[in-house]
């Protein structure tokens, strides 16, 4: 996040300090907001002082747009203290760290179903950020170095996606010369069209990526019908398109939850798959994966090799230093969660997914969000509502929750939608509160614009069918 420094000339004293009244009350009078004071406090005061100001943050259990975990076993958060200090990059001086980020590698590839003939190889990040950034620029240099051994150009690499793409695919191809190809979504399709992506490849497409959980509707692309599609195309052109998959929000969800489903190393064009391990994977924010079905596909000039924190350390990362806790935290998981465990919360999240889907409809929304696939609910109202999603949005942060209001992409930006995520913390009870605060507020706001409520409309047709 960008932040501008402030101007504190023009500032009065009000507006340069905060006035604690804790702080106060042990001689603090007041504490700096843009300039380091001169003397300090001591640190059980100072942790009192952050900790009333975050206080004014929302409630993470009722924050339902974040895909981001807020819960984790109390045995994870103490491994996770006991690590902060751990700097996993050393991997001279944290060698069973490092084995450790091995092991989850095996075990993400293992879950992709990685051939066992091919050497997989992999690598924790910050997030799905970082590693479509890592995967974005394994295929521009796997391009480039099949163009330059025919002789071709390299100065005009493209990427094709469907338009419905988080931003840090956007971010990619700016910071790294890329032409970003973007399939239009319609009013009949959300994410991307397979015939309409393969109008876009052509000798300069470096890859495909296919979203596995549409930010927007948390839809998977049909990434086996992309993946047979540009088989036939590679054999008849002659050229390597390659797939990368991004799973940010799926690549923990499907696996468990549709197992049979062939989205991953089972497709041989699925080069390279990456996935959030804060989000479905249920760890707290700061961990994503990125692994790559074998070797081959990490082109060498691309990884770094340091001896000066003792030992020769491959790297292949953004930034360097990070902290060890958040990749233990996800070993811990898959330790204490297993399969079955993983298996179980996909479920019980699909289920209360379709639990919140299931009133909404009856209320006369149109439901956007299939089950089986990324849990949340998206949904738009009615047209013939005289007030808008933006309108409930806000009314229910009014009362606490946090529901995200936004309109689909480009070509389909008439169509506005509410979102629910669904996460392993949010139960039926939570749910239930949730619908009652929905149903108040359309109520509410259809007397105020004076329409009749819908929800209003389906308890009264309940009662006359002698529902109860």
């Amino acid at each position: 996040m960008l932040a501008k420094k402030v101007d504190v000339d023009g500032l009065s004293d009000r507006e340069r300090a905060n006035t604690d009244l804790v702080s106060a009350r042990y001689g603090v009078q007041t504490v700096p907001k843009y300039e380091m004071p001169e003397a300090g406090m001591p640190g059980w005061l100072t942790r009192q002082v952050i900790s009333r100001e975050l206080q004014l943050d929302g409630n993470p259990l009722l924050n339902l747009a974040s895909f981001v975990t807020t819960y984790m076993d109390e045995s994870a958060d103490r491994l996770f203290a006991e690590t902060l200090s751990k700097n996993y990059i050393d991997q001279d001086e944290y060698p069973q760290t490092q084995e450790i980020h091995n092991r989850c590698v095996n075990m993400l590839s293992r879950l992709f179903n990685a051939p066992e003939s091919e050497t997989s190889v992999g690598t924790g990040t910050v997030g799905s950020s970082e590693a479509i950034h890592l995967a974005g620029l394994a295929f521009k240099w796997k391009w480039r170095e099949r163009r330059q051994k025919e002789g071709k150009p390299t100065d005009k690499p493209n990427l094709v996606v469907g338009a419905n793409v988080q931003v840090c695919w956007e971010k990619f191809a700016r910071y790294f010369d890329v032409e970003l190809r973007c399939v239009p979504v319609t009013h009949e399709r959300y994410v991307l069209g397979v015939p309409e992506a393969l109008e876009l490849v052509d000798e300069n497409t470096i890859g495909v990526a296919a979203i596995l959980g549409s930010t927007y509707t948390g839809e998977y692309e049909p990434v086996k019908e992309l993946n047979d599609a540009l088989v036939e195309l590679n054999e008849k052109t002659g050229w390597e398109v390659p797939i990368h998959v991004d799973g940010a929000s799926g690549g923990f969800v499907a696996p468990f939850l549709t197992p049979e489903l062939e989205w991953d190393f089972r497709l041989p064009l699925v080069k390279s798959i990456n996935a959030s391990g804060h989000k479905f994977g249920l760890v707290y924010p700061g961990i994503g994966w990125v692994i790559w079905r074998d070797e081959s596909e990490l082109p060498e000039g691309l990884i770094f090799h340091v001896n000066y924190l003792g030992g020769d350390q491959p790297t292949f990362n953004l930034n360097f230093s990070k902290g060890a806790s958040q990749m233990l935290a996800q070993y811990f998981n898959f330790l204490h969660l297993g399969r079955e465990g993983y298996t179980a919360i996909m479920q019980t999240a699909d289920s209360n997914a379709s639990y919140l889907a299931e009133h909404l409809a009856r209320a006369g929304n149109h439901i956007m969000s299939t089950p089986k696939t990324v849990p949340l609910v998206a949904w738009s109202m009615p047209q013939e509502d005289r007030f808008t999603v933006y309108d409930v949005s806000d009314r229910l942060r009014a009362r606490g929750w946090i529901v995200p209001a936004y309109t689909m992409p480009d070509n389909a930006t008439d169509l506005a939608l509410l979102r629910v995520v669904v996460r392993d913390d949010c139960t039926r009870d939570l749910l239930d509160l949730l619908i009652a605060d929905i149903d108040r507020s359309v109520v509410e706001l259809g007397q105020e614009h004076g329409q009749q409520s819908r929800s209003a409309s389906v308890a009264k047709d309940k009662k006359s069918q002698g529902d109860c």
